[in-house]
């Protein structure tokens, strides 16, 4: 739910409006009265709550772990660590900064793709649970460690409509990722590999689609006789602009029942697997900026900030459907409405936060916070225009 227990509203599709309790506003203008730069403000119990709605969940065999590309900020994962998940990585910075925080290395688990023999051999040392993406890499993996079980990544895309989600696709013909289902069926002595990974998109709402695509695996399942786990991975989505929520008993009631299904049909208990990661933090934080410049032009408000997307990147990667709503932090001056768009303060054309919205009056020192901002904006911080890392702040 979004940050301080309240709702957001979008009253029309072009003026974006965002609740922040008192109590958390005056941390964030405390914050903001002696930091002049950027900074992401962290909302602890949002994190939290979210976490312990995925821990409710019915299916008791389970594994939570959060997907750390989402976030791989230390006290957000110290802070998922507490909640008694574990954790999802694909590449071995994120790995080290797992086992640097405690994270137990036989409930992390490696998903990536293209691996080579040395990464498969750092992870099997470990002892952490790993998906393959392809025929090859299932060929690699048993020429290192003959009759050591593995799990693989599936592409079950020739067995559903996939939906093109904000990344892309991430099944079907058009994903370059898994083993597709006529290579599944190629797969010789299947009673080496001991689980079964999907991963659906990113940003789902769609409940019937998860419901579609997990019974499409758990048929699978009944192709390996030594089948350990199901790794549904992650997908799910925050708050639509619409004010649309995912709806977590519904899918909690949903999953337990295919899983205890697949139980049943193997004659014990399958460990069910997920990986959230928008989910947990995306409504968490907020992404505080400056106002610096104000250029009124007859056809728009241009509103300038002290910082650019390549510090808060989801509205660089995502143009044109990046969602982040805005708070205004300063008080309400009033007067009509003007359409606005904001930008960063480097020279690239395309670094604007937020375009076509209704804002009042913008004046120079005004704070504008950019709400749903805990995943996927401080962790793909890039270097390209040259700016610091913005400050991170958890309460």
């Amino acid at each position: 739910m979004p940050p301080g227990g309240e709702t957001s509203g979008v009253p029309s599709s072009n003026i974006y409006e965002y609740s922040m309790n008192k109590t958390l506003k005056q941390s964030v203008l405390d914050i903001a009265s002696r930091e002049m730069g950027p900074f992401y403000f962290y909302d602890r119990s949002v994190i939290r709550e979210n976490c312990r709605s995925f821990s409710s969940i019915p299916y008791e065999n389970k594994l939570i772990t959060f997907a750390s590309m989402a976030n791989a900020s230390r006290p957000f994962l110290r802070t998922v660590l507490e909640e008694g998940f574990s954790i999802f990585v694909n590449s071995h910075g994120h790995l080290d900064i797992a086992l640097e925080l405690g994270f137990p290395g036989k409930d992390i688990v490696f998903t990536s793709s293209g691996m080579d023999e040395e990464s498969m051999t750092r992870v099997a040392k470990m002892g952490a649970i790993l998906n393959l993406d392809s025929l090859g890499q299932v060929k690699v993996w048993r020429s290192l460690f003959p009759g050591k079980p593995v799990g693989i990544r599936c592409n079950i895309g020739d067995r559903v409509e996939a939906k093109k989600t904000r990344g892309g696709y991430f099944l079907g013909r058009s994903s370059r990722l898994g083993l597709n289902l006529e290579e599944i069926e190629a797969l010789d002595d299947k009673s080496s590999i001991n689980g079964l990974h999907l991963y659906l998109g990113t940003d789902i709402i769609d409940l019937e689609y998860f419901q579609v695509c997990y019974s499409i695996v758990a048929d699978l399942a009944s192709m390996f006789p030594n089948l350990e786990y199901l790794d549904f991975g992650g997908g799910f989505g925050v708050t639509t602009e619409a004010g649309q929520q995912f709806d977590m008993d519904a899918y909690g009631a949903a999953v337990t029942r295919i899983m205890e299904e697949v139980s049943k049909n193997h004659g014990r208990s399958i460990r069910l697997i997920l990986e959230p990661g928008r989910i947990i933090g995306g409504e968490s934080a907020w992404f505080v900026t400056r106002v610096t410049d104000v250029k009124q032009r007859p056809e728009m408000q241009f509103v300038g900030v002290n910082a650019s997307t390549a510090q808060f990147t989801r509205p660089l990667m995502y143009p044109d459907d990046a969602y982040h709503p805005v708070t205004l932090l300063s008080d309400d001056r009033g007067g009509s409405k003007l359409l606005s768009s904001i930008y960063g303060c480097s020279t690239y054309s395309r670094d604007f936060f937020s375009k076509d919205l209704e804002l009042p009056p913008m004046q120079k020192g005004d704070l504008i916070a950019f709400g749903h901002a805990g995943s996927y904006c401080s962790s793909s911080y890039t270097t390209f225009l040259g700016f610091a890392p913005a400050v991170e702040h958890y309460q």
